[in-house]
Parts: C-alpha cells; structure tokens; sequence
C-alpha cells in the first residue's frame, strides 16, 4: 500500500499492486475498485476525497525513483485506453514501511500533456495551506522551487520516466487489492 504520512501521523492509505521494485525506480498500480483510506482530520478538514472509499475510472500507474520527491502518474481515458496525460506529483522521497511505502503528497503537480506541453496544477493551494499549519512559508517556497526545476527538465526536453508506461495494460484477472489492517497505525 501506499500512504501519506505527515510527520508519523498517516493521512491517507491506497490499496495497490507493486510491478517493480528496484533501485532505479518503484512501480505502483492502482486499479480500479482500489481501496482509498483517510484519516477523520486532515488539517482541521475532511480531506478532498474523504467521500471515496475507491478509486474509479482506469487504474494509474505511479512511477517513483528512490530519493525523488516526485512520482509520475499515468493516466489514460477512453474505452480502449488511451494516454490522457502524465501527471507529475510532487511529494516527499518514498520510505518503505512494513505496509509498503510512505510519502507525504506536496500539493504541487505538473500535468504533461500527450504532445510534451505541461502545466502546473493546485499552485494556489499551497498559501492557504500555511494558515491550516501543514508548512511553513519556508516549506512552501521550497516545493515551488522544486516545481520550478522539474519545469526546466521538462522545458529541456528531459523526461525520466520511460514512454512505454503509456501503453501498459495490467491483467484483467487482477483483483482490486485490499487495505491491511491498521493501515493507519505509525
């Protein structure tokens, strides 16, 4: 499983399956009917999805390599999917746990289009965060700048994350995962 975890306390748990676990990258798949967890409080809030026990549509594909603080997702649409868009997840390096692995989602993405265009998403949600405690300014700061960069990679023309991902189908036969007991537990 994959969970949001700030500062030990998780917030969020996925339900998911791994396709690879080397130390060049980690592959999550999330397919349809995977579980989704959230913790009552999320900065004095229900989190935005507290409604979801699923996830719905196609399945994603995250893309992580150790030490990043970011993932790719992989989204597709249509009957016979297609590549909707490569999603850019700013987050904190994953942590393996006994559960699988933790982060802490940094709100901040950057959506790549099919065509190489991008960008950003949920900027203006990091300053109300700052009110609600979640970062300091400082934090804050620092997850633009690193936007910024993975901006200039894809400006550059540098993408890490292979082109094959696009065109990944999972096994028909797969059941949706289920969350482990004390998903919630440090």
């Amino acid at each position: 499983m994959r969970r949001d975890v700030w500062r030990g306390r998780p917030h969020v748990g996925w339900g998911g399956y791994v396709l690879e676990d080397t130390d060049e990258q980690v592959a999550l798949y999330l397919p349809e009917g995977s579980p989704l967890a959230f913790a009552d409080d999320f900065f004095g809030a229900p989190h935005p999805w507290s409604g979801r026990d699923r996830w719905f549509g196609h399945g994603v594909v995250q893309l992580h390599r150790p030490g990043s603080m970011n993932s790719v997702w992989v989204f597709w649409t249509g009957l016979r999917p297609e590549l909707a868009a490569w999603y850019v997840n700013l987050e904190e390096p994953w942590r393996r746990s006994p559960l699988g692995f933790d982060t802490q989602d940094l709100e901040l993405d950057l959506v790549v289009e099919p065509d190489g265009s991008w960008s950003f998403k949920d900027d203006e949600q990091l300053d109300p965060w700052v009110e609600r405690g979640r970062w300091t300014r400082e934090e804050v700061a620092a997850i633009r700048a690193e936007g910024a960069r993975l901006g200039a990679e894809l400006d550059a023309g540098r993408r890490w994350w292979s082109e094959e991902w696009a065109t990944w189908e999972a096994d028909p036969a797969w059941a949706p995962p289920v969350l482990p007991e004390g998903w919630d537990a440090v």
